[in-house]
Formats: C-alpha cells, structure tokens, sequence
C-alpha cells in the first residue's frame, strides 16, 4: 500500500428488504423540522413516500416538501433549495431518490447558511464551508444504486447557462448521517436507468482501479467488486426483481464510491471529467456517457499502465494468457469492456447521447484535465471524443 492516511466515514448504513421499518429510528436523532427532497414524484407512485410520510409523522416531524430535483441538478434548482432550506428552517434534509437528489441536498445543506456565492466558493473554488459555518444534515432513502452518494460527500451540479458541470467533494460534514437500502425499492426503474447505474459503478472502480503499479489490497478489493458487478448486471438485466443480484449491485455502488477504495491510490478520473462535460452540453444520462467513451479513453493511456490493464484482463474478465503479450491482454481486456457495455445495453457511442463534432471545442473546453499514467490535453481528450463517435 502506497502512502499515509486516514479513513472514517460517519454515515450509518441500514441495509436490507425490511429497512425501511428502521427509518423511524433514524430520524429520532434529529430536530422536528425536516427538508423531504425528491425528483419527478416516481416515489408517490411506488409507495415509496407513503411510507416515507408515515415515518415522518410518527417521529413528529414537520415537513416541508422539496420536489422537482431533476437529473444533473442545476445551479438555479440549488439556489431554490437554498432558499426553502433557510427559510424552513430545516434540521435535517432527507433525500429520497438516487444520487442526484442526495448529491443536490448535500449542496442545499453545504450552501444554505453561507452568506456568499455557494457555487463559486464551492464548487469552482473548490472549498470546504467554514468550521463554524452552520451545516444541515443530510439523510437519504436510496432508490437508484449508481453514484454511491449516500455514504460519500460529492455533490454535482450544472450551471446551465454556461454549461458547466461540477463535482465537489465535501468533507465528512456531508455526507449521510444514515442512509436506508431497500435493494426493492430499486425495481421500479426503468431498465436504462438500472444499466446507467451499474456502468456508472464500474466506472468508479475502474478510474480508482487504473492508477499506481504498486502490489495493493485495495487493487484485490476492486477486482471482486468489479467481478460481482459484471455477474450481478448479466442476471439483472435479464430479471430486474431478482433481488440477490439488484442487492449485490446496492452493496456494490456504496463500497465503490465511499472513499474506501481510495485509500492508498491516486486514482484516474478523467472518464467522470469528460463525461460531466458531455452531461453539460446534452443533459445525457451520466453512466451512459461514461460507457460511452470509456473503451475508447483506456485505449488512449493502457499503453503507460500496461501491467495494470493486462491484469484487468485475466482478472476480471477471465481472459486467456497462454501465448499473449501485455499488450494483447490489454486490449482484449478492453475489448471485453465494451462488448459488456452493449450485452447489458448501455451506450457504446456518444452520437446516441446527442453529441455532434460541432459540440467538441465547447466539450473539450468544459473539460477539467487531470489523469493517471497520462497526464491528458485537450487534444487527448478531442481523440477521445472521435473515437467515441
């Protein structure tokens, strides 16, 4: 294991078919003003609100109702939660949904006590809140295993007007005091939604996964989770009400995402960058746009992690060694890849999701560079895109 740190995550997970009889528990531990956040109203539908409310009312809450939370949240729906959460005075904000209302309502509770401009001191400043700085816990109710929101501090957010999209990661102030995982309250999603979220899965392990040549526990805990994502999103796609394989894919999305695997790398996050940028100029689903250009991204830089990528191959993909270079192994591992990515039906090119060359420059530009083995330019990430088309 490479380097020093520390690991804590503060978030209380209660996980499993009957927890949402926990909820009221949960909620025990906070004040009586409470921020219900949601999206499209699919949980009134579901019964999921139902029995969300029914919580609520025991415990004695008040509740004030925040709904509309849209996929990539945008800065005008943050500046409104803002507003609501303030003026509620709300003592904790749940989130009932899947990564993008929770990341939302971490943004509300980040931003609705300081005095300046959130977004800019937050997320384009890159910023924590001030250690006196009031912050509004955040609780979630899970229904779309993906971002691994509820047991992290991200929260993304879209400037619309300028199309950027932004991604902060918040100190352990923000992220869930508890989280509640009913792998049934999944089965309601439309099966594009499922896939998106299970690319988006094996895309965090993946960008964690590519980084360092150093012989680390964290590599062999990746490995099995990427291993259990691909055998649990072949039976689910098939039976999306099997529940061994939709509660593998919620134990999977938490531990890929929860800072755990983290530890001891320096990870490869650029497939999230680009794929954020796309998200901005086409509002595409996020997992789609990263299996989009995720083949074509790992071809650009195996070539400087090739050990790594080979070992990808026979690990997780079970290919043969006998009589083949690192090289080869690489590229057949990749290869894998993306013939996984159109067997559970996610999206293998960008012109799916609405892209077109006239978007590159302003794609490219909305770009946050970084990288792993290769450090990447504006004119990788440009290949990226073409070879995505």
């Amino acid at each position: 294991m490479l380097g020093n740190f520390i690991y804590y995550n503060p978030t209380k997970l209660y996980f499993g078919k009957e927890v949402h009889k926990n909820l009221l528990d949960a909620l025990n531990g906070f004040g009586k003003k409470v921020l219900l956040v949601y999206g499209g109203g699919s949980i009134k539908k579901n019964g999921i609100y139902d029995t969300v409310i029914s919580a609520l009312n025991e415990a004695g809450k008040e509740v004030t109702e925040l709904s509309g939370v849209m996929p990539n949240p945008s800065l005008e729906k943050l500046n409104e939660g803002i507003k609501v959460a303030r003026e509620s005075g709300a003592d904790l904000i749940l989130a009932v949904g899947g990564g993008s209302t929770i990341d939302y309502s971490k943004g509300v509770a980040a931003s609705a006590y300081y005095d300046g401009n959130a977004w800019e001191r937050f997320w384009l400043g890159g910023k924590e809140p001030d250690a006196d700085q009031k912050i509004i816990p955040v609780g979630s109710v899970l229904t779309l295993a993906g971002t691994g929101s509820e047991m992290n501090g991200g929260s993304v957010i879209t400037d619309e007007s300028n199309k950027l999209k932004v991604g902060k990661v918040f100190d352990d102030r923000l992220m869930p005091k508890f989280a509640i995982l009913n792998p049934e309250y999944t089965y309601s999603l439309p099966k594009n939604q499922m896939v998106a979220g299970i690319f988006d899965i094996m895309s965090h392990l993946m960008e964690q996964y590519f980084s360092d040549d150093d012989d680390s526990t964290t590599d062999y805990l990746i490995e099995g989770l990427m291993r259990s994502v691909v055998a649990s999103s072949r039976v689910a796609v098939k039976d999306p009400e099997n529940y061994e394989a939709r509660s593998n894919i919620m134990w999977s999305a938490t531990w890929a995402l929860n800072t755990l695997l983290k530890m001891g790398k320096s990870g490869d996050w650029m497939v999230h960058m680009i794929a954020h940028a796309i998200g901005a100029y086409t509002h595409a689903t996020h997992g789609m746009a990263l299996a989009a250009i995720s083949p074509a991204y790992y071809r650009l830089v195996k070539g400087f992690g090739l050990h790594r990528f080979a070992r990808f191959a026979k690990v997780v993909w079970e290919v043969p060694t006998e009589g083949k270079t690192e090289e080869q192994l690489a590229d057949a591992g990749i290869d894998k890849l993306a013939d996984w990515i159109k067997e559970i039906g996610a999206s293998s090119n960008i012109s799916s999701l609405g892209v077109t060359t006239e978007m590159f420059d302003g794609i490219v530009g909305a770009t946050f560079l970084g990288g792993g083995y290769k450090q990447i330019t504006k004119e990788d990430v440009k290949q990226v895109l073409n070879d995505s088309l």
